[in-house]
C-alpha cells in the first residue's frame, strides 16, 4: 500500500520479501530471510533509507545496518520498544505516561499474587511477537499461562511475561502521528476501533465525542511518545477510554497501522504518504480531513470460494462512493485480506456504506 505514495513521489520501492507471493510482490526485487544478517546487509547496499512494514527484524541486524552506515527508521533503539512489551511499559511509565497497572512476572507465584490484588482477574501477555489478540489472555489463575512461562524459560530472554490490570474500558482508540529525523511532528485525529475476537474490525475517524480535551489528551500521548521513544516514520499508540474517563496507552506500533488506513482515502495526506515523508526526512503533509466522517471496515476471512474481485462488480454498482482495498492475499478466516472506505458529513449513512459494502467479500 506504500507503492501508490511512491509513484506519486517518484520514489523507488525495493523490498526484501520473506517469500514468494507475498502481498508486496510488485516491489520486491529480492526474497530472502529478513532475520539474516549478511542478507539484509547486502540488500541494502542498494538503498538509500530502511524501513520496516513490521516490528519483527532482530536487534542484531538493525544495529548491524547502523554500524554500515545505512539509515534506519525507524532505528534499533526506538523499534526495541516496539519489538518487546516489557520493555515499552518500563519506558512508558519513566515518561510519565498512562498505562495500566503492570508487573514483570517471572513465576506462577508472582502472576498469582497480582491477580489476587486486582480484583481477581487480570491480563497477561507474550513480551513479544504478539499481534491481532495473540499473545494476550485474560486469566483468574497464573495456571492458564504454565505452558507460556515454560516456553519464555527456554528463549534466552530471563523467561519472564507481562501482566496488566483489566482495564474496564468504554472503546477502544488509536492516535497515529508521524515524526521525521529532524523532529517536525504531525497528528491525525483520533480515531475510535472496534474489535472482533482481538482483531480490528471497523475503525471511525474522528472518534466520536472526541472534540476537544479527549483529542488534546491523545494526541499529546502520541506525541510525548514518538520525542520520548525517538521514533522516525508513523507511530500508531492504540489507547483504552476507561469507564472512569482516563486515557490508558494500550499498545504501540512503529509502522503504518491498520487503525490508519482510513487516512488513505479521507486525510489530505494518507499515512503510507506521510510515512515516506518522514522516513526521507521531508516536510510532512496536513493530517485533516475529506470529510465530516470516515469508516473503515476490514474484509476479514473473504469469500468461502473465489476471490474479492469476484465480488466487484456488484460491491461497486452497489456503493460507488466507497473504496475498495485489496490486499492480494488468500482468503482464510479471520485473516484480513482488505479494507474499504467510505467518507461523508452523515455519520450513520457513512457506517452503513462501508459495512454495506465490506458485507458483499464476506461469507
Amino acid at each position: 500500500m506504500m507503492i501508490p505514495a511512491a509513484i506519486e513521489l517518484g520514489v523507488e520501492l525495493r523490498v526484501l520479501a520473506e517469500q514468494g507471493g507475498m502481498s508486496a510482490e510488485l516491489a520486491a526485487d529480492r526474497v530472502g530471510d529478513y532475520t539474516d544478517t549478511a542478507t539484509v546487509l547486502d540488500f541494502a547496499r542498494g538503498v538509500d533509507v530502511i524501513t520496516f512494514d513490521h516490528e519483527h527484524v532482530p536487534q542484531d541486524v538493525l544495529h548491524a545496518l547502523v554500524d554500515a552506515g545505512v539509515r534506519v527508521h525507524p532505528g534499533p533503539d526506538a523499534l526495541r520498544f516496539a519489538q518487546d512489551k516489557l520493555l515499552m511499559r518500563e519506558r512508558l511509565s519513566e515518561l510519565g505516561l498512562p498505562v495500566p497497572d503492570w508487573a514483570r512476572v517471572e513465576t506462577l507465584g508472582e502472576l498469582d499474587d497480582f491477580i489476587a490484588g486486582h480484583g481477581g482477574a487480570a491480563v497477561v501477555k507474550t513480551p513479544r511477537g504478539g499481534y491481532d489478540g495473540k499473545g494476550v489472555r485474560v486469566v483468574r489463575s497464573g495456571a492458564e499461562v504454565a505452558e507460556w512461562f515454560a516456553t519464555i524459560a527456554e528463549d534466552g530472554r530471563s523467561g519472564a511475561l507481562l501482566v496488566e490490570e483489566l482495564v474496564d474500558f468504554r472503546r477502544e482508540l488509536a492516535q497515529l502521528v508521524a515524526r521525521r529525523p529532524s523532529g517536525e511532528v504531525a497528528a491525525w485525529p483520533v480515531v475510535e476501533t472496534l474489535q472482533v475476537g482481538g482483531v480490528c474490525s471497523e475503525v471511525i475517524a474522528p472518534a466520536p465525542r472526541s472534540a476537544g480535551k479527549l483529542a488534546d489528551v491523545a494526541a499529546d500521548v502520541a506525541l510525548t511518545i514518538a520525542e520520548g521513544l525517538g521514533v522516525t516514520g508513523v507511530l500508531a499508540v492504540e489507547l483504552f477510554e476507561t469507564t472512569d474517563d482516563r486515557i490508558l496507552v494500550n499498545e504501540l506500533a512503529m509502522r503504518p497501522h491498520n487503525s490508519g488506513h482510513w487516512s488513505m482515502d479521507g486525510s489530505t495526506t494518507g499515512q503510507f504518504e506521510q510515512h515516506l515523508r518522514a522516513v526521507l526526512d521531508l516536510p510532512l503533509g496536513g493530517t485533516g480531513s475529506y470529510g465530516e466522517w470516515s469508516v473503515m471496515v476490514n474484509v476479514l476471512g473473504g469469500p468461502v470460494e473465489g476471490s474479492l474481485t469476484d465480488r466487484y462488480a456488484e460491491a461497486m454498482a452497489g456503493h460507488p462512493t466507497v473504496k475498495v482495498h485489496n490486499y492480494g492475499k488468500a482468503p482464510r478466516p479471520g485473516r484480513k485480506i482488505g479494507h474499504v472506505t467510505a467518507t461523508g458529513d452523515d455519520l450513520d449513512m457513512v457506517v452503513y456504506e462501508a459495512r454495506a459494502a465490506a458485507a458483499f467479500f464476506q461469507d
